[in-house]
Formats: C-alpha cells, structure tokens, sequence
C-alpha cells in the first residue's frame, strides 16, 4: 500500500481508495495487486513473469505495451549510484512507465506543473502508471532495494528526457513505510 505526500499542502494519504481516487486525478494509474499465494517474490524473472501473465497481458492490451521484464536492485547492484542518477532528476518519458512492485519501496515525485509537486512512496504490491510526458522523478528508499515488473511500449526500452531547470533538488526522498502507517493509523496531516 503506497504512501501519498504533497508537502505544500502538509497532506499525507494513507487510505488505498483515497490514494486511487487522489492519483487518477492527477492522471496517474494506481492498484494493489495480490502478493500472497502467488509465487515468492524473490523467485527467478521467468516464474514472476509466468505468475503475473494475465494482469500483464491485460495491461499490455489496455497500454500498447510489448515487454515486460523483472528489474532487481540491491545495494550492493554495480553502479547503482550512476543508474540511480539518472532517474534522481526531473524527466519526462516518451512512453507511459509502468511498475508493479514485488520487494522494496521507492518514492516517485510528479511535478503537474500548474499542481504543487507530490510523492508516491511504493511498496510490495503496488502498481503504478505515470503517463508519457509527465515530470517526474524517482529515487530507492534509504534500504536501496526494490524488485518490480516493467513494462515497455518499445521493445527498445525508454531514455529519460531531463529538463533544464527541474524542481527536483527542492525535495527530499522521504521515504516513511509500512511501520509508519502501521504505528500511526491512517490519519493524514
């Protein structure tokens, strides 16, 4: 379950159909996919990819998708620094990027421009559609681990497209967890 927060307005969204019905109105896609008694997240690429066939081929029917693979970072990935720089600064896509989360959590800023910015922490289970075009940017929480299907609408996969004077240096990674919503209910700012 995903942690919303827009820090100009002091706002934190914690409840699943807020969160939804909150990022469908800024044009992003979100849902909570089953994670229990359908394979070990930590299971090879082909067997995740087996085992989630039907939703991705649903959404590579709704999206124009072609691909999907299995990205997996650790802390100690080589070059995770260099690779998580790329992604750390606000861009755009010329496809829509969608990620289902299988282990870990990161936290994607969108930038709606004529919206105050706002993050979207994922965790195991989430999935989420950021629309080509949209400024955003993403970064690993601080255990600098996550596992998640991708999918691609060019088989040759997607190159960010930075912008001169991203906003993404006025905003810190926050990342807060599942023990945070757990430990304080589902109370907002």
């Amino acid at each position: 379950m995903a942690i919303v927060t827009v820090p100009a307005e002091n706002r934190r969204i914690t409840d699943p159909a807020e969160i939804k019905a909150f990022l469908n109105s800024q044009g992003l896609h979100y849902e909570i996919w089953p994670l229990e008694d359908r394979v070990d997240p930590a299971a090879p690429a082909e067997r995740i990819l087996a085992a989630y066939a039907p939703e991705i081929e649903d959404l590579k029917r709704r999206g124009g998708f072609v691909t999907a693979d299995v990205i997996d970072v650790y802390p100690d990935t080589p070059n995770l620094d260099v690779m998580l720089a790329k992604f750390s600064k606000e861009h755009t896509h010329t496809e829509d990027e969608v990620r289902f989360i299988l282990q870990g959590r990161g936290v994607f800023h969108i930038n709606p421009v004529e919206r105050p910015v706002f993050a979207i922490e994922v965790w195991a289970g989430d999935l989420i559609s950021v629309p080509l075009g949209t400024r955003h940017w993403f970064d690993l929480c601080g255990d600098r681990r996550i596992r998640a299907i991708r999918l691609f609408q060019d088989t040759s996969g997607w190159t960010p497209h930075y912008l001169d004077a991203g906003v993404h240096g006025e905003y810190e990674p926050l990342c807060l967890g599942p023990a945070w919503v757990a430990g304080s209910g589902k109370a907002g700012l």
